[in-house]
């Protein structure tokens, strides 16, 4: 591409050395303006005056003859009209020649001022390269023109090229780079490098140049063409840039050289680039480890060569990533260097990070590194908060005290010791009488017969967890620097792997948490109802939880409550329907646990609990405590609370979360139980609705009717009694039809009168109104209507208005006997459709009856 647009290049530039001995385009425009308009006017005016003096020198004897004047009046008259009809051409001429000239400046100055905007287009569309840095000299704009238009579309034929080749450059890019980072080491970091880099660009020699001291240094890698002289293992001082590159390169810089002999290189630059059969050039830094260590060469020798900027952006980009490549080999290198020494460290790992939880960990840790540094003893000592601590881990030759759980506080310590190790710091004592410790501290050592110890601090959670300690009991001992650092080491991967054990232990805890939380969930959704779901929920969670008592208080209106759901070890005592009273609860917690607040308390007694919070507990036997709120319908509905009877218990933090997230999913259930009864009860409703309707319905006398739906209505909803009272014209009655369950008094055909019922009920009863009464000594009701009620056994009432041809007929009245009744709404609703339909199957009835007599009449 760049060879072909330089042939191109020379041809428009000999084209335009011809242009610049021509006229401008203005000044030929107005010679061919004047030439069209002017010369036509004065040719057909000249011809004309040359014939009129030829036809007057011909015509003059016979003017003479014929008028009889003076032939030289007569020539003198043709004359000057021939003179005349010349001015008269000229003047034609001249205004010709003004509106041609006018007509063509406007011309040429649009013309021009097109010229001059394609012109500037042209050099903001690459003012960087050659291509646009074309110069025409010459004035014609329409020539400027072509040229720009032509020049544009070569250019955006280039761009559309170079717009391929960056789509195929970032595919090289990705290609070489995967192949440079599969080498393993320098060499063929190096060699790949410069292998591909000149087969993806097409270049003649790709070559890498690093440095020496004083900017000297040799070139360490090239992969070159065929028939070009090699420069690999070549050294010299000034590889083709000047001293004051080298900072440019730290920097970064790429350096792009199209042509050595039209750069700013040195004349010995380019003698030594010649001898290399160079003619272009390009240059990109490679660092390692952040400093400048080489550069990547890229040299055209059979040709120049004009560098775009996608290969220059692909040169460095490679460059960067050699640098990269580099650092990754070194760390191998270093890594097969120290191969041998590390084996039986990266051993000792992988047994220690084999252990899936602490204690595994620190068992194999004492056991290996025992053998491993041939110590009498190495054991793990773990701190306490106060920097006291306790010995959790011990391997030890026979005939050595066990020193396993030993108790040991120092109180030194933690003023001279804890920031050393926490920083790492690593103490190897060959005789513990050589150096300078205290008695006490000798003592100790003593006491478990040690001579010479190593000591490393083991880092968990970023924090100084213990100590790894190696004790010398036979004799003193002369710890070695390798074993001092692959001592340290171990203690660095314990550390590691005690991370690694939690951080698993943790993960198998939250996984199995959600299992059990899944678990636990679709055993509460399973259920169809709230009881159940409480009961379930109780009883899941104390086996999750380990829990000595799981409970679900629910609140009353002004914020006491009753615990409904309960599921507890049996040596504590049962707290189920326990009633209780919380006066400050409704104005200390409610926002809380609205909000979603969760309480855990480890120890009832630290935590600065009244007195009264307390002896409640107490009585309860509870020692610690979890609370979580249960949300039902967006509202507070109770809490569920994990008791712990047996001893204060710490709460981790996954087993609150845990327990929240469970009583949110019970406030869940208890909306789907809900809304699921909700449901059951309206499809019921429907069913028996339809059922009793139908049974009704089939009735075709009045009396078989009334009998019918007490019957139906007395098992569909489980009444002691169902009857219908019928009125009379006074509005006393009588009890037409009844069914009751065995052991209560009948009362069929009884009259009941009752003179309050006209005044205080029949407008209400007309209008529809059904009376659902939960206990007959709490509805204020009179003594004469409680008297009569319970002369019938009632507790508890239901009353709905049958209305017979717009009438109030009767009513369809449901006693229960044993006991009062919280009647449901969707036992009101279908008493009350069920006396509706009554009163539309008498109507029926009656009809029907009607139409008999008159059929058989």
């Amino acid at each position: 591409m760049s060879k072909s647009f330089s042939q191109n290049q020379a041809r428009q530039n000999r084209q335009q050395n011809l242009w610049q001995q021509k006229w401008s385009l203005k000044t030929k425009a107005i010679i061919w303006a004047l030439s069209i308009s002017v010369l036509p006017v004065v040719a057909i005016g000249t011809a004309t005056y040359y014939y009129g003096i030829d036809v007057i020198t011909k015509k003059i004897p016979q003017v003479r003859q014929e008028s009889g004047k003076s032939s030289k009046e007569t020539e003198l008259a043709l004359e000057k009209q021939l003179s005349l009809l010349l001015t008269g051409a000229g003047v034609t001429a001249v205004l010709a020649g003004a509106i041609a000239t006018f007509v063509v400046n406007r011309t040429i100055t649009r013309i021009k001022n097109v010229a001059e905007t394609t012109n500037s287009i042209k050099n903001k569309l690459r003012p960087d390269s050659e291509f646009t840095q074309v110069y025409i000299a010459s004035n014609d704009e329409l020539v400027m023109l072509e040229r720009n238009i032509s020049l544009f579309t070569q250019l955006l034929s280039i761009l559309q090229q170079e717009k391929e080749a960056e789509t195929d450059y970032s595919q090289l890019s990705l290609k070489i780079t995967r192949w440079v980072r599969e080498s393993f080491n320098e060499e063929d970091v190096l060699k790949t490098t410069s292998e591909e880099i000149r087969r993806a660009l097409s270049l003649d020699r790709v070559t890498i140049f690093s440095f020496n001291s004083n900017s000297n240094g040799s070139f360490i890698a090239e992969s070159v063409a065929p028939g070009l002289p090699k420069i690999l293992g070549v050294t010299v001082s000034d590889p083709g840039f000047e001293t004051s590159y080298i900072e440019k390169y730290q920097n970064g810089t790429i350096r792009t050289i199209d042509n050595i002999q039209k750069s700013d290189l040195t004349d010995a630059d380019i003698e030594l680039l010649k001898q290399f059969a160079v003619k272009s050039s390009l240059v990109a830094p490679i660092f390692k480890d952040k400093q400048l260590f080489a550069l990547l060469i890229a040299h055209q020798c059979s040709r120049i060569r004009f560098w775009q900027q996608s290969e220059i952006d692909l040169f460095a980009q490679i460059a960067m990533q050699v640098g990269f490549a580099l650092d990754y080999a070194t760390v191998l290198e270093q890594v097969d260097t120290k191969a041998n020494k590390a084996q039986l460290f990266i051993e000792i790992t992988r047994r220690i990070r084999q252990s899936l939880n602490e204690e595994d960990v620190l068992k194999t840790t004492v056991e290996e590194v025992r053998k491993i540094v041939g110590s009498d003893r190495v054991l793990v000592y773990s701190f306490n908060a106060d920097w006291s601590g306790i010995i959790i881990a011990e391997s030890v030759v026979p005939g050595y005290p066990k020193v396993l759980r030993s108790e040991i506080e120092d109180p030194c310590f933690s003023k001279g010791y804890v920031q050393k190790y926490q920083s790492g710091r690593v103490q190897a004592t060959n005789d513990i009488y050589q150096a300078g410790l205290t008695d006490c501290h000798i003592n100790l050592l003593e006491s478990f017969a040690v001579k010479a110890n190593l000591v490393a601090p083991i880092i968990k959670d970023q924090q100084l967890f213990g100590l790894l300690i190696a004790h010398q009991c036979s004799r003193p001992r002369n710890w070695q620097q390798s074993e001092i650092d692959l001592f340290s080491q171990i203690a660095m991967q314990v550390g590691f792997a005690l991370d690694h054990a939690r951080l698993l232990q943790r993960i198998e805890a939250e996984a199995v948490q959600s299992q059990l939380l899944a678990d636990i969930i679709r055993s509460i959704r399973q259920s169809l109802n709230e009881e159940d779901v409480l009961k379930t929920t109780v009883e899941e969670v104390r086996k999750l939880l380990s829990a000595d008592r799981v409970l679900v208080y629910s609140f009353n209106a002004n914020w006491s409550g009753t615990v409904i759901a309960e599921s507890v070890v049996l040596t504590y005592p049962k707290i189920l329907r326990a009633e209780i009273q919380d006066l400050s609860f409704g104005q200390a917690y409610v926002e809380d646990y609205q909000s979603g607040r969760v309480l855990a308390i480890n120890n009832i007694y630290e935590i600065g609990l009244d007195s009264s919070e307390i002896s409640l507990l107490e009585s309860f036997g509870v020692k610690a405590n979890l609370v979580a709120p249960i949300i039902k319908d967006q509202q507070l509905f109770g809490l569920l609370i994990a008791h712990q009877c047996s001893r204060p218990r710490n709460w981790q933090q996954s087993e609150i979360d845990l327990f929240a997230q469970i009583a949110i999913q019970v406030g869940f259930a208890l909306d789907h139980a809900r809304l699921l009864q909700r449901i059951n009860a309206e499809s019921m409703r429907s069913h028996l609705l339809i059922n009793i309707t139908r049974s009704i319905r089939q009735s075709l006398k009045e009396e078989d009717i009334l009998k019918t739906t007490v019957e139906e209505v007395r098992k569909a909803l489980s009444i002691d009694r169902v009857l219908i009272y019928s009125f009379y014209a006074n509005w006393f009655g009588i009890i037409i039809a009844e069914s009751v369950v065995p052991g209560y008094p009948k009362v069929l055909r009884s009259k009941i009168h009752d003179p309050c019922f006209t005044q205080t009920y029949v407008e209400k009863y007309q209008s529809g109104q059904v009376v659902a009464i939960k206990d007959i000594y709490q509805a204020g009701l009179t003594d004469c209507h409680i008297n009569l009620l319970e002369s019938f056994g009632v507790k508890a009432n239901l009353v709905a208005p049958i209305i017979k041809d717009q009438q109030l007929f009767g009513l369809l009245i449901g006693h229960q006997c044993s006991a009062p009744r919280d009647w449901q709404q969707p036992e009101i609703d279908l008493f009350a459709q069920i006396a509706m339909q009554v009163g539309f199957t008498l109507d029926h009835a009656r009809l029907l009856q009607a139409y008999q007599t008159a059929e058989t009449n």
